[in-house]
C-alpha cells in the first residue's frame, strides 16, 4: 500500500509533484466524502497557481461520490471557515500552502459546523481510505457551482467591533501578493459605509501566485523590513502583513517594528475580557506568563492546550472560551466558529488604540519588559526525540517543573523553555522566555542552541 506523506498532523503539505499530485487530491476528495458522509462541501484555493488545478481534482473526487460541491474560488482559509458554517454545510476544503515555498500546496479541512476534524480519528481515517483508494463511487454524481458568500464574510468581521469607537487612524496592510487583497477590500468598504474613520494604505495588495515580492511569511526576519520601511514612510499608526491564506496577521508598531506574536495574544486576550468578565481565554504552552498574567489580572480563566488549530479548536469549544491565541499568529474567535482569523485582530487592535489612545508601540512596550521573550528559533534536526531528550537530561537537575504535553517545556523559575517537534514542517522549534531578565534570555538561548 502506498503512503501518503502529505498528511501531516492536522493538515494537509506536500510538495508538488512528489508528495502532492493532482491525482493525490481526487483521492483525498473521494477519501473525505467517504469518510464524512458528505453530501456538499465548500471548497476554495489561495492563489498559487497550483491551487487552481489542485482544487479541480479535489473537487472530481467530491462530484464523483455524488457530493454538490460549492466553489468560492479564489479564498482564504476563514473564508472557507465561515461559508461552511453559513451555508449549513457537510465540510470545508481549502486548498493552501500558506507560508509554505512556492514548490508546495496542501489543504485545511473542516467538517460541518466548522469543526476541525479529529487528528487521530477522522484525518487519520481520510489518510487510510486515500491511500487504499478505498472508496466506491456513486451512482449518480454530484455537481459544481460557484458562489460569492465575500459580502457576507466581511458584514461578520466587522461585526468585531463597533464603529462609532474607531478614531481616524491610518493603517498599511501588507497583502503580500497572497488572497487576503479582496477580501480586505470588502471588509474596508463595508467598515467605511458604516462610518468608521480609517485610512488604508495597500502594499502589494493584488494576488499574484509568483509571489514577485516573496513567499507571503511575514514571520520571515528577511521579509519584515519592506513593511516596517512603508509603516515609517506613510506615517502609519500600525501595519498588518498577512500569509498566503490570511488566517494569521503579524503587527508592526508605530515605529516599524515588527511585534512578536505573543504580545498580540496578551492584547487580543484584554480585549476580549473587557467585553466578556470572566472568560475562558486558551493559549498555547510555547510562551505562557505574559498572557496568564494579564488573564488573571482581568478576572479571566487561563488555559492551555497543544499548539496547532485542532487542538486549540478542540479545547475552546469544550471550555466555550471567548477567545484563544497562539504565539504564531493564530488567534481564534468564539463567534467565529471557534475558528482563526487574520482579519478580526486587525480591527480589535484598532478598536483598542481608538478606545485607549495609546500607540500599539507603548501598548506593547511594558509587557515585553515584563516578560521578555527569544522569539521562534527553528532548527531542522535530523532526530527530533533524541534532541529533546538531550536538552532535558543537560537542564533537568536545574528544572522546578517539567511538563510533555506539548513537545518539551521547562519551568526554572526566573525562565522557561519550550521545545517541539513542528507539526507541518521538518523542524524543531525553540521559545524561551524570562520575567524581566532579556539578558538571561539570550544567555540561556545560546546554552541550548549549544545542546542542540
Amino acid at each position: 500500500m502506498r503512503t501518503l506523506d502529505c498528511f501531516k498532523a492536522y493538515d494537509i503539505r506536500g510538495e508538488l509533484g512528489v508528495t502532492l499530485t493532482d491525482d493525490i487530491a481526487y483521492d483525498i476528495g473521494a477519501a473525505f466524502a467517504h469518510c464524512l458522509s458528505a453530501r456538499t462541501v465548500v471548497v476554495g484555493g489561495d492563489c498559487r497557481e497550483s491551487s487552481g488545478p489542485l482544487k479541480a481534482a479535489l473537487s472530481r473526487g467530491l462530484v464523483d461520490m455524488g457530493v454538490d460541491v460549492i466553489d468560492l474560488g479564489m479564498c482564504g482559509t476563514e473564508e472557507i471557515y465561515f461559508a461552511t458554517e453559513h451555508l449549513g454545510v457537510d465540510g470545508g476544503i481549502e486548498v493552501t500552502a500558506s507560508h509554505n515555498p512556492i514548490n508546495y500546496n496542501g489543504m485545511k479541512m473542516v467538517s460541518a459546523g466548522s469543526r476541525p476534524l479529529i487528528p487521530d480519528a477522522e484525518m487519520a481515517a481520510i489518510k487510510e481510505v486515500a491511500e487504499k483508494r478505498s472508496f466506491v463511487m456513486a451512482a449518480q454524481k454530484g455537481a459544481i457551482r460557484p458562489m460569492d458568500i465575500r459580502k457576507a464574510y466581511a458584514n461578520k468581521i466587522c461585526s468585531f467591533v463597533d464603529p462609532i469607537k474607531l478614531k481616524p487612524l491610518k493603517i498599511l496592510v501588507n497583502a503580500g501578493n497572497g488572497a487576503a487583497g479582496p477580501a480586505f477590500d470588502e471588509i474596508a468598504k463595508q467598515l467605511a459605509a458604516a462610518g468608521a474613520p480609517l485610512e488604508f494604505i495597500r502594499m502589494d495588495h493584488e494576488p499574484d501566485g509568483t509571489f514577485p515580492n516573496g513567499i507571503p511569511n511575514p514571520l520571515l526576519v528577511e521579509n519584515q523590513p519592506r513593511t516596517s520601511a512603508a509603516v515609517v514612510e506613510h506615517g502609519a499608526d500600525f501595519g498588518v502583513a498577512w500569509d498566503g491564506d490570511f488566517d494569521r496577521c503579524f503587527f508592526f508598531d508605530n515605529h516599524g517594528e515588527f511585534i512578536d506574536g505573543y504580545y498580540i495574544v496578551g492584547l487580543l486576550a484584554q480585549q476580549a475580557l473587557l467585553a466578556h468578565e470572566g472568560a475562558t481565554i486558551i493559549h498555547d504552552p510555547r510562551m505562557i506568563w505574559n498572557t496568564q498574567e494579564i488573564v488573571a489580572e482581568l478576572g479571566g480563566v487561563a488555559a492551555q492546550t497543544r499548539t496547532g488549530h485542532s487542538f486549540m479548536k478542540a479545547e475552546m469549544r469544550k471550555q466555550n472560551a471567548v477567545y484563544g491565541g497562539e504565539m504564531s499568529a493564530h488567534h481564534y474567535f468564539r463567534d467565529f466558529m471557534f475558528c482563526d482569523s487574520g482579519m478580526i485582530p486587525l480591527l480589535m487592535v484598532a478598536e483598542l488604540i481608538s478606545t485607549t489612545g495609546i500607540h500599539l508601540a507603548d501598548l506593547i512596550s511594558g509587557r515585553k519588559a515584563k516578560f521578555p521573550a527569544s522569539g521562534e528559533q527553528n532548527f531542522t534536526i535530523s532526530d527530533p526525540t533524541a534532541a529533546l531528550k538531550n536538552v532535558e537530561t543537560a537542564l533537568a537537575s536545574e528544572a522546578i517543573e517539567i511538563a510533555y504535553s506539548d513537545g518539551l517545556s521547562m519551568d526554572f523559575g526566573d525562565w522557561r523553555l519550550n521545545l517541539r517537534p513542528s507539526g507541518t514542517e521538518p523542524l524543531v522549534r525553540l521559545n524561551i522566555e524570562s520575567r524581566g531578565d532579556p539578558v538571561l534570555v539570550q544567555n540561556r538561548l545560546a546554552h541550548v542552541i549549544s545542546l542542540l
